[in-house]
């Protein structure tokens, strides 16, 4: 199990690229997380979802996702509730005192995945979440030594030395861990290096000597993890112009905002510029094209876009002949009407939507959970992604689908079709589709195939801490499961 000394610090991304290394050795290897929280959600083989970092580990380890992989994923809806998923589904709406006063009711449900996960496969890999230097957490843990203590796993613990601190780090983790907690961590890496690492010989052997750790490599930065999905909101929250292209595409970051990897595609194409605006700023004049992203609380952000008169700069935006898109949440906000009668995302009620496309949406309690291979309608072209939302949109636009599943129609556009909404993420990810999409707004599209991207840099990941790792030993610390 990778543990951290903090929040990204870099676990998620160690844990892909061992999951590669190991599985291009000839090994069945499977990702875990026992709990992750996170909004940006990959739906699985199995019908379920999950947190999308363990979705690129198990692509890193060249199987397919399952519900398995991160049986509890919480959700947030707002800034003290959550939604609940285990094993796939959502099983409940909870604050987070509600959720951590019965949070050990989930550990069974955790130990099961995770032995399923340890039957089928030669070797598991865990990824904790946050630190477990958090002790005021340890009762009832279920993300870092509450697992690896009902698992009986060992741990390795990362720090990241670009953060600085990195020694107090470690050690200081050691100190206030309990004595069980400590022993059960059996070495440490160091991450993000940049610079000469014999530089930091003295640190390393100060760490070994005050811990009785051994370090397992020095790992310097990867700046190729840029090309990679990132799994946490907190990597837009300082996020603003994206590369150097005449083409603007301007995506407001709404406070739950979820699948927002729907831009990674966008954001390697050399003839387009992709601009993250935070709030507190207007959306600029000069956009070609505003993304409205998808949303855990589709009403809630909509309020808080209209708190930031993005709503007025979008109808200047199409008055002026730009292209809007919204993906999912973001399609909903679009039409007239967001109806909620049963309250699923606060009191119930309707709130009149920003008007941009003519259609109405109304949430429903069933989650639809989907993969889907579609055709964009105006151009035929082959379009695969995934579906995940609660609500239906009906209305005059839909007679205008963005695309069609099988042959049922997907989404909406406006009479002059500068406006389009759409339930389904992923869709960019579809090469020749993308190109379309963007010489359509006027864009120049690059030849790029964004999938062979994210898989060349999984394969540069693995020789990289191949290099920088004591592999062998690194394996020889894992532990037979106790089935």
């Amino acid at each position: 199990m990778l543990m951290g000394t903090g929040s990204d610090v870099g676990k998620s991304l160690i844990v892909a690229g061992l999951c590669r290394l190991f599985t291009d050795r000839g090994m069945a290897v499977r990702p875990f997380k026992p709990q992750n929280m996170s909004n940006n959600a990959a739906v699985t083989v199995d019908g379920g979802e999950i947190g999308r970092a363990q979705a690129l580990q198990a692509r890193a380890a060249r199987i397919d996702p399952t519900v398995h992989m991160n049986p509890i994923l919480l959700k947030p809806e707002t800034t003290t509730g959550a939604q609940v998923i285990v094993q796939g589904k959502r099983s409940a709406t909870a604050t987070a005192r509600a959720f951590f006063r019965s949070r050990d009711q989930y550990m069974p449900a955790i130990l099961d995945s995770f032995r399923r996960l340890a039957g089928e496969g030669d070797l598991v890999i865990v990824e904790g979440a946050g630190s477990p230097a958090e002790v005021n957490l340890r009762k009832g843990d279920l993300a870092n030594m509450g697992f690896a203590e009902a698992a009986d796993i060992p741990v390795i613990l990362i720090g990241d030395i670009h953060r600085g601190g990195v020694i107090a780090s470690l050690v200081g983790t050691q100190t206030i861990l309990s004595n069980d907690d400590a022993k059960r961590i059996k070495g440490f890496l160091i991450n993000n290096f940049h610079g000469d690492p014999e530089l930091f010989s003295e640190g390393v052997s100060f760490t070994e000597q005050r811990t009785g750790w051994p370090c397992l490599g020095i790992v310097p930065h990867f700046a190729e993890a840029r090309l990679l999905p990132a799994e946490d909101a907190v990597a837009l929250e300082k996020a603003a112009a994206i590369g150097g292209g005449q083409f603007h595409i301007v995506v407001p970051r709404l406070r739950r905002i979820a699948n927002f990897d729907d831009l990674d595609p966008l954001k390697l194409e050399p003839g387009v510029t992709l601009e993250i605006v935070q709030p507190g700023r207007p959306l600029p004049r000069n956009a070609d094209l505003v993304i409205v992203p998808g949303s855990k609380s589709t009403m809630g952000d909509l309020a808080a876009l209209r708190a930031q008169g993005w709503d007025i700069d979008m109808a200047a935006h199409c008055r002026q002949g730009g292209a809007v898109i919204g993906l999912c949440g973001g399609y909903q906000m679009l039409g007239r009407m967001i109806h909620d009668p049963q309250g699923l995302e606060g009191q119930p009620g309707s709130s009149p939507g920003l008007g941009l496309l003519d259609v109405e949406t109304t949430l429903l309690p069933d989650k639809t959970l989907t993969r889907v291979e579609a055709r964009h309608a105006a151009s035929g072209l082959a379009v695969a992604g995934y579906e995940i939302h609660l609500g239906s949109t009906q209305g005059p636009d839909c007679a205008r689908p963005f695309t069609h599943i099988g042959d049922q129609p997907d989404g909406a556009r406006s009479a002059d079709g500068r406006v389009m909404g759409t339930y389904i993420h992923g869709l960019f990810s579809s090469d020749e589709f993308r190109r379309h999409f963007l010489a359509s707004l006027g864009a120049e599209a690059g030849t790029f195939a964004f999938e062979k991207v994210v898989d060349d840099t999984l394969d540069k990941l693995a020789d990289h801490l191949a290099r920088h790792l004591d592999i062998e030993r690194l394996l020889g610390l894992a532990a037979p499961v106790k089935l």
